[in-house]
This record gives C-alpha cells, structure tokens and sequence, in this order.
C-alpha cells in the first residue's frame, strides 16, 4: 500500500506547473525546500499512485485535479493553529482573495516570523511550502488554493477547483 505524502502534492503541482521545462531531482527538491531523496520517493509514490507517469515523468493532470478536488481534504487535514504573523492562505491569498469578500476578522495565515499579516495560523502542507511558495507566485497561488480545498466552505472550495483546473491544465 502507499501512502501519499503532503509534499507530494507540492511535487506534482510544480511539476504541473512547470510541465514544458525538463528537471533534475537536485532542481526540484531545491525549489521545493525537500531533500534529494525525498524529492525521488514523492515521484515514486506519485507512480505508484497513477498521479504521474513513468514514461515522461510528468503529472497527470487530469489525476491530479479529481485528486485535489475530492481527496486532499481528507488526506491531509487542516491543523489550525495559534494566532500570529504569517503568509496569507486560501481565501486570503491570491487569486480568491480578489474573487470573495471575507467578513471574518482574521484572514488563515501560514505561520511565518517574517509574515506581515496577522491571523489565524494554518499548518501548510509540509514544513517547506512557505519558503517554496514565497520563490515561486505560481506555487503560492495554488498552494492557498489547495489551502481553500482543505479550509474553506463549499463555495470557496468550488471557485478553489476551478482556478486549479485552469493553472494545471493550460
């Protein structure tokens, strides 16, 4: 049996993301903030799991997306955390944070000692994301996406869905 880990989702996002550019393992675990060896076990849990092919090595979108949807939710359960300064997340971060009004008084934050908002803290995926989704604006977007999957209302979860259908598939 295998069991995904949380940085795999950030493995196949970039991947997804950057799909049209070849990779090494050593490039990949250095945006991502994961070790070499980690970075060559995700890809294999992701074989394994038909999220991603053997042939070319690249995600398979289609996979991925009903994964993100319908899974990652329950797989990888929101912790919430303390108050404090942290990196925006899901509704409070781009692209929703334009699209939903929030009338909640603080907006889910990644905690991060150099973030500049306050909020209510929310664990991010894996210890790195933060530091991967602040080198990379296409990252971070669906990385808060995948946070509203996880966090939000109904909703905001069907808005999340789409944008990460559009970012993924194109």
């Amino acid at each position: 049996m295998v069991s995904l880990r949380p940085q795999d989702v950030a493995v196949l996002i970039k991947l997804a993301l950057h799909r049209d550019s070849p990779w090494t393992y050593t490039a990949l675990a250095s945006a991502l903030g994961i070790s070499v060896s980690d970075a060559h076990a995700s890809v294999r849990r992701c074989v394994q799991c038909r999220l991603m092919t053997v042939a070319d090595r690249r995600p398979v979108t289609r996979n991925l997306i009903e994964f993100l949807q319908h899974g990652v939710g329950y797989v990888f359960a929101p912790k919430r955390g303390e108050l404090g300064r942290g990196v925006p997340t899901a509704h409070a971060a781009p692209p929703l944070k334009d699209l939903i009004v929030d009338l909640e008084d603080l907006p889910p934050v990644w905690p991060y000692p150099d973030g500049k908002v306050r909020g209510e803290g929310i664990e991010p995926l894996y210890p790195g994301a933060v530091v991967a989704a602040l080198k990379d604006q296409a990252l971070y977007e669906c990385l808060a996406l995948v946070d509203a999957l996880r966090i939000g209302k109904a909703r905001e979860r069907k808005m999340a869905a789409d944008l990460l259908g559009e970012r993924l598939k194109s």
